[in-house]
């Protein structure tokens, strides 16, 4: 998948798209208008350069991604990963849960993750 390097505003505009897809291009200006406060020039400018960077596509007016909201998350937190913690999951949960305390019902969904991938079901 491509390096999606996008600001706040980008995402936020993505994940708009991301809850209305497929939407109309006309309908896409108003909901932004309504969320984001936005003028059609901004929408059209935003929308036109998400398409360039490849996430999302305008065909006849209807606007859609490319890649969907749980792909590009799922990158993008493999990115800080790498990127911050050379690519170490268990030093980037060290890091997470030296500050931010685990519930037991996150802990068990992590164990349950791990043991999933052990038994062959993970990816």
């Amino acid at each position: 998948m491509p390096d999606f390097e996008l600001g706040a505003v980008q995402e936020r505009f993505a994940d708009i798209v991301w809850a209305h897809e497929p939407v109309a291009s006309g309908d896409l200006v108003k909901i932004c208008e309504k969320e984001l406060g936005w003028k059609k020039p901004t929408t059209y400018t935003v929308l036109r350069k998400l398409c360039e960077k490849g996430l999302l596509q305008n065909l006849d007016g209807t606007v859609s991604s490319l890649v969907s909201k749980e792909d590009f998350y799922s990158a993008k937190s493999e990115q800080v990963v790498t990127e911050s913690y050379n690519g170490s999951l268990p030093a980037f949960i060290a890091a997470f849960t030296s500050r931010n305390k685990l519930s037991a019902a996150e802990a068990d969904e992590i164990q349950r993750m791990i043991d999933e991938f052990r038994k062959g079901e993970g990816k």
